[in-house]
């Protein structure tokens, strides 16, 4: 199975700053990208709830598809998130995918309440979690699932999404590579936490993960957020001309079937945000129809 390849801008989910997340969400949505992605760490003082942020920007906005990059698992628990994120999707027309991770600084999210976990508790969580979630999205009477960190017992489920919403996990760890590929429809890697040099790599672990689940690796959405600058010279991967930019995306697509690709600007986001979608992007998909 071959996916099409997805584009979209990461939106900062800052409140101090006027209209700006707005603003960038509606360049995205009328740019023609297909996602915008919004950041979840609920301690951060400058930031909006990412939920409730990506609630009115859906509102405002028309095509694109909102992801939380990613939804902050020890702070939201799964049944919770499932229904909130079961009523974005029925509600926007299909328009979310659900980012989920099993969590870091520990010390923001013990400090707003939530629980500090090691990495093989966090692991752990996390699949509860996902259990949970499939199993309150699964339209049946009832439902039972999980374990030890996060458990239903009993409950009606609902509302059942459509069948575009799925799960989309920021992974890196050999295990969380693993899960990714056994259980998830997506995964969303970052260039700054994961390099060129070490994405083959992962790939190949999630692929073999899909393959011995018994599915077809080309069906998991893989998108990479990617920091950088579009700039008139060249200073390293994903910081120069437009030129470099989409060989770059084209060859990262080619050799290790990255299938999405998101841009987190580091910095004058809403020109860059206008090369990559009006100038990149185009370049891009001309490439890619290319044999």
């Amino acid at each position: 199975m071959t996916l099409p390849v997805l584009f979209g801008a990461n939106v900062d989910p800052v409140w101090g700053e006027g209209d700006q997340p707005l603003r960038y969400a509606l360049q995205a949505d009328r740019a023609g990208l297909d996602l915008v992605t919004v950041q979840d760490h609920p301690y951060q003082q400058a930031f909006h709830d990412t939920w409730t942020l990506m609630a009115f920007l859906a509102a405002r906005t028309e095509r694109v598809t909102f992801v939380p990059t990613v939804a902050n698992l020890p702070l939201r628990p799964p049944a919770m998130l499932a229904k909130a994120a079961a009523s974005f999707d029925l509600l926007s027309g299909g328009r979310l995918q659900l980012g989920l991770g099993a969590g870091a600084f520990w010390e923001p999210i013990a400090a707003m309440g939530g629980p500090r976990r090691g990495k093989k508790e966090a692991v752990d969580a996390l699949i509860d979690a996902i259990d949970v979630i499939r199993a309150m999205w699964s339209g049946e009477r009832t439902a039972r699932a999980g374990g030890e960190y996060y458990r239903v017992a009993g409950i009606h489920p609902g509302p059942t999404p459509s069948p575009s919403l799925g799960i989309w996990l920021g992974a890196y760890g050999p295990r969380m590579l693993k899960l990714t590929g056994a259980r998830a429809d997506g995964w969303m890697p970052s260039l700054f936490s994961l390099g060129l040099d070490r994405l083959g790599d992962a790939v190949a672990r999630v692929d073999e993960a899909a393959a011995r689940a018994g599915r077809d690796p080309g069906a998991i959405r893989k998108v990479y957020n990617l920091n950088g600058l579009i700039e008139p010279t060249s200073r390293g991967d994903f910081h120069g001309p437009v030129g470099q930019w989409v060989e770059q995306i084209a060859q990262v697509h080619r050799e290790h079937g990255m299938n999405g690709f998101a841009y987190w600007p580091d910095g004058d986001h809403e020109r860059q945000l206008g090369v990559f979608a009006h100038e990149v992007v185009p370049a891009v998909r001309q490439a890619l129809a290319t044999p």
